[in-house]
């Protein structure tokens, strides 16, 4: 007599789930080392729940994930399929959620924070909400909102509507910090 086994609710939620999560890695790090994409995904939370119907996966509590360089950081993490099943629309929040990864081979590691992170797979806008922040390699820029289109290489930074402090402080306004740079040489006194 032949069996036929039927899948049970937790295999195919786990399933689900690994799908769900191979496409926010894949999406996340569709701007990173090449050598990122064929490294393994580590994902780590507290809960995990996915709805088939509406193509919605939740990750809560402590979430951390990770690919080669990347690394995404929140207290919670909600990655939206569209009406195709492929990634849409990732939602990380914390206080801050972060994120880092290696870009280029020739530059440090780039970070980013801030209270929301908002990855939007089919406009490759990725959108940092409240205290959003970036850094790499000395140069960091600091905002209310960040904009980054993985598409065009451009940013834009949106500073709060209260620009300045009675103390004349920069607070709510956009903060650029370029180093200087190592590499020219400048002419002495007697050259």
């Amino acid at each position: 007599m032949h069996h036929v086994k039927k899948p049970t609710q937790t295999n195919t939620f786990l399933k689900s789930a690994l799908l769900a999560t191979g496409l926010l890695c894949a999406s996340v790090s569709a701007f990173a080392l090449q050598s990122d994409r064929n490294q393994p995904i580590s994902l780590v939370a507290d809960r995990a729940t996915y709805n088939d119907k509406t193509g919605v996966t939740t990750y809560s509590g402590n979430v951390i994930i990770e690919q080669g360089t990347m690394k995404l950081q929140a207290a919670n993490i909600v990655a939206n399929l569209n009406k195709n099943r492929q990634m849409s629309v990732v939602t990380a929040t914390g206080s801050p959620a972060k994120f880092q990864q290696q870009v280029d081979s020739d530059k440090g590691v780039a970070k980013g924070e801030a209270s929301k992170i908002v990855y939007n797979a089919e406009t490759g806008i990725i959108t940092l909400i409240g205290n959003a922040y970036l850094y790499q390699n000395g140069a960091s820029i600091r905002s209310s909102t960040l904009k980054y289109s993985m598409n065009k290489g451009d940013i834009e930074a949106s500073g709060s509507s209260n620009s300045t402090s009675g103390s004349g402080s920069s607070s709510g306004r956009v903060q650029i910090i370029i180093p200087p740079s190592s590499s020219k040489s400048f002419p002495g006194a007697r050259d």
